[in-house]
């Protein structure tokens, strides 16, 4: 009977996830992009080199990067110009060259909502035009870099509104260029909006759907950069953005996992998410994140809380840090915290936590 008892009241608070008392009241359903990098019917048909390329949706990043050090540069160049959407977002593939590949890319889109993600100077890691867009830019120089950084955001991101100013703390590249600026010397930021995102707070924000399809991109993200020579990254998620490190975390190579207003990571504790990363959590007294139920049922829901002692994470202080979007805000512990971690200063953050 007890038991029965703690299925109805778990039923009843995620059936008010998505009736609204929690605040899962609206937002459309989106279709995830996934698969290859567009572009790749091409390229998989382009025999310039004399050799088939290497399949873009089969081949792992560390084979991709094999197969870009047995070319030479006129090679290189020669299949950037032919193919610029697959080699800026075939992870393994140089870095350099992804840049030049995606300001190729995004010259050639005449879509309006991605003209500023073109201006000069910018390292864009990855552009996807397909669907709602999917953007990665680098701060910092990622190739002397001896620490590296990845933040995930949540809901309401992608490439058509990654430069918004509104929240600019909010906004992944507000995220990644602070989080850049108090780590300092020697670090590199990549804010990567990479993955499908929920709008708004509907049925697609309680569910890992969306979450699943994402952690399986970022996996891929990070195999590629140390396929081409960097070091682990430390991985910031933020929100939904963590409900994909939760998913991801078990085949995720990352020194840290860092989660930051989430509504939980689809695990009960941080031995479910077999990680051998440093798992760290922050939530301010104000984050209204902290009314959504730490429950998952029927597929609805995230699960345990992970700033609860029990799930066992590391606790960062955030009681400066003000909403759902101000954890990485100027002058506040939560981010003093976070640089720490990105320079790789861990024991300065558990000092400052006990």
């Amino acid at each position: 009977m007890r038991r029965y008892a703690r299925t109805l009241v778990t039923f009843a608070l995620a059936t008010s996830m998505v009736t609204g008392t929690a605040g899962w009241v609206s937002g459309d359903a989106q279709q995830a992009v996934t698969g290859p990098p567009p572009g790749s019917a091409s390229w998989r048909a382009d025999r310039a080199l004399g050799e088939e390329l290497p399949d873009p949706e089969r081949t792992t990043p560390a084979e991709v990067a094999a197969f870009f050090d047995g070319l030479t540069e006129r090679e290189r160049q020669l299949l950037l110009v032919r193919h610029p959407s697959v080699v800026g977002n075939l992870d393994g593939a140089p870095l350099e060259l992804r840049y030049r590949a995606n300001s190729l890319a995004l010259a050639a889109d005449d879509d309006p909502r991605y003209r500023s993600l073109a201006a000069p100077g910018r390292q864009i890691l990855a552009f996807d035009p397909r669907g709602r867009g999917q953007v990665a830019e680098v701060f910092g120089d990622l190739r002397s870099a001896h620490r590296v950084s990845v933040v995930v955001p949540g809901s309401d991101n992608d490439a058509g509104t990654f430069d918004r100013e509104v929240a600019a703390h909010g906004a992944p590249p507000g995220m990644a260029r602070t989080l850049h600026t108090a780590a300092g010397p020697g670090t590199a930021v990549i804010a990567w909006a990479g993955y499908t995102t929920p709008v708004g707070v509907g049925v697609d924000a309680a569910t890992g759907r969306l979450a699943e399809a994402g952690a399986g991109r970022l996996t891929r993200l990070a195999r590629g950069l140390i396929a081409d020579g960097l070091p682990e990254p430390a991985v910031f998620c933020h929100s939904y953005g963590s409900v994909v490190c939760g998913l991801a975390a078990s085949r995720l190579p990352a020194s840290d996992l860092v989660v930051l207003g989430s509504p939980g990571m689809r695990a009960d504790d941080v031995e479910a998410l077999r990680t051998r990363a440093r798992v760290w959590a922050a939530k301010d007294p104000t984050d209204w994140i902290d009314d959504v139920p730490s429950v998952r049922f029927a597929g609805l829901g995230h699960g345990a809380d992970p700033t609860d002692p029990a799930f066992g994470a590391r606790r960062i202080p955030a009681n400066d840090a003000q909403g759902h979007t101000g954890y990485f805000a100027p002058g506040t512990d939560s981010l003093r915290a976070f640089a720490a971690i990105a320079r790789g200063a861990a024991d300065d953050v558990e000092g400052a936590a006990r």
